[in-house]
């Protein structure tokens, strides 16, 4: 399931073509060929290939025609299928748009980046991919509010990168200012991602500064995230007291009976669970019911 870290990463690049290639310009170092316009392209790859295939985000810089096409993938942890997907991606793009191909990836964290970065032998000789990663060093520290302003969507970038470090209050601050003027859901989407990266203690200074209490997120995006969290949370919840209610009673949970106890989503159904949990004398006792004709 996406994470509104992942989503809120891809928004920027959608709301922002031209983010992706600032970054492997100016962050990256990349020499690009010259163009007037940058646009969204379908991330769907499936065209030469039988499997479907879908990329997180593509963006196509034009000059009357396409002269250089970009797959963008936030990656937030370790995943070996991407690096067997990424070469494919850029190969599939090529042959359908018929330009220069690059790979940026997008990693706010340190060590997932560096995994990130390793070049992926293809076996071929001379064939090897290095991902271009835009890593926390790599995306800046963007505390000028009128550097901001102009690109808001990087100020943004910059505090999800670097919001749990000390200097993160003062990004997440900079992206308060530079907002102004934007369409009003923008300008709640921008500050919730930028607050949400905060470290507590920093996000707590910085809503004392706000004269608030807790925290409520203002833009439709991030309440359906953090609605889907706690929900989330609280169906993990009724799990483990379910288990350790089973355990404490000393009865035998199987491999399938876990795994129906961890597969379940509906939090109604856990609280019968566990309220039956009390007293049943197994747990099969426990699924008597449901499966019951």
């Amino acid at each position: 399931m996406a994470s509104m870290l992942h989503e809120g990463l891809l928004l920027l690049f959608r709301n922002r073509p031209t983010l992706a290639p600032e970054l492997l310009q100016d962050a990256l170092g990349l020499t690009l060929p010259a163009w007037s316009e940058a646009r969204v392209e379908s991330a769907e790859l499936t065209e030469v290939v039988p499997t479907e295939y879908r990329a997180d985000l593509v963006v196509l810089l034009v000059e009357d025609k396409p002269v250089f096409a970009i797959v963008v993938e936030v990656q937030l942890s370790r995943d070996e299928d991407k690096r067997k997907t990424w070469p494919l991606y850029l190969t599939s793009l090529r042959s359908r748009i018929d330009c220069p191909t690059a790979l940026l990836v997008v990693a706010p964290n340190a060590a997932v980046a560096r995994w990130c970065a390793q070049p992926i032998e293809l076996g071929h000789p001379g064939f090897m991919l290095q991902p271009l990663v835009a890593s926390p060093d790599a995306i800046p520290v963007l505390t000028d509010e009128q550097a901001a302003r102009r690109d808001p969507e990087l100020a943004v970038l910059s505090a999800m990168a670097h919001g749990q470090e000390e200097v993160g209050q003062a990004i997440a601050r900079t992206v308060m200012g530079a907002v102004a003027g934007l369409e009003a859901e923008r300008v709640r989407l921008y500050v919730d991602l930028a607050l949400s990266s905060l470290s507590e203690a920093a996000r707590n200074a910085l809503e004392a500064l706000m004269q608030r209490g807790t925290y409520e997120y203002q833009s439709n995006f991030a309440r359906k995230y953090v609605a889907q969290g706690r929900e989330e949370g609280r169906q993990e919840g009724e799990q483990e007291a379910l288990l350790e209610v089973l355990d404490a009673r000393g009865l035998e949970v199987d491999a399938a009976s876990r795994q129906r106890i961890l597969a379940c989503k509906d939090l109604a159904q856990l609280k019968i669970w566990l309220r039956k949990a009390v007293t049943t004398d197994s747990v099969q006792e426990l699924f008597a019911s449901e499966s019951a004709p």
